[in-house]
């Protein structure tokens, strides 16, 4: 059959084209329904703690995710850039996740620990100062504006309502603590929510500034928090392929 027969053929082209979704939607889902799990099991993934959250808030309001994607793919290329590639486990608590096609600037799934506090913060309030190419905007602004906890609690609940396992009651409390450890699972207590945020924010002073808590001191707990969880170091080549 030759190609143009198909081209002109209104009917035919519609049949094939649906034979051909059919064969690749059946390739993509029935694998599914073999497997135990699509999420990896891996060690160290863990919720956000307040700060962070908060953080991860203000990066989304700002439409960061509109320019970089936190998903690197399991290429050679991306992998020698950025790290081993992304892991579905990694996003398990996130809503919404970050994944995504959309690169104007670097993937930032492994952000975390690759710059300091002064250069993530130097960066948001004038990129061109580090990176004269970029066409970055300033986020200025963020140094300036204090975090604002007045919902913190409800912005918790509602997260906890779709599975994070933060904790309200004492039960669930203790849940954390066995799965998380004492330390990560008072930062999980919604109870807590306020009190933990602002020891969080005090101890590390992110955006430099130990006399307020301000939106940069989320969004930079943030970053520097992805992409650190799982010390890939631990795990054997190969490992995750099973999950793929």
């Amino acid at each position: 059959m030759k190609h143009e027969s198909v081209e002109t053929n209104a009917g035919l082209l519609i049949v094939l084209t649906l034979a051909v979704i059919s064969v690749g939607g059946l390739v993509e889902i029935v694998p599914l329904f073999y497997i135990d799990d699509t999420v990896e099991e891996v060690d160290g993934v863990r919720p956000y703690t307040p700060l962070e959250q908060r953080g991860r808030d203000i990066y989304i309001r700002e439409g960061c995710y509109a320019c970089h994607s936190q998903m690197v793919r399991p290429f050679r290329d991306e992998m020698l850039r950025y790290g081993n590639y992304s892991l579905a486990a990694e996003s398990q608590y996130d809503y919404p996740f970050q994944w995504g096609s959309k690169r104007t600037g670097p993937d930032l799934a492994r952000v975390g620990g690759k710059y300091s506090n002064e250069w993530q913060v130097q960066h948001l309030i004038d990129p061109q100062s580090l990176v004269p190419e970029s066409i970055m905007p300033g986020y200025p602004w963020l140094a300036e504006t204090p975090l604002d906890m007045s919902d913190l609690e409800d912005r918790m609940i509602a997260l906890k309502r779709v599975g994070v396992p933060y904790s309200l009651t004492e039960e669930e409390y203790e849940r954390n603590v066995e799965k998380y450890g004492e330390e990560h699972a008072r930062m999980f207590d919604i109870n807590r929510a306020e009190e933990n945020l602002i020891e969080q924010a005090q101890a590390e002073n992110f955006d430099g500034n130990s006399a307020t808590i301000t939106e940069m001191d989320a969004i930079v707990a943030y970053m520097q928090v992805l992409g650190t969880m799982v010390d890939f170091s631990e795990y054997d080549d190969g490992h995750f392929a099973e999950f793929r």
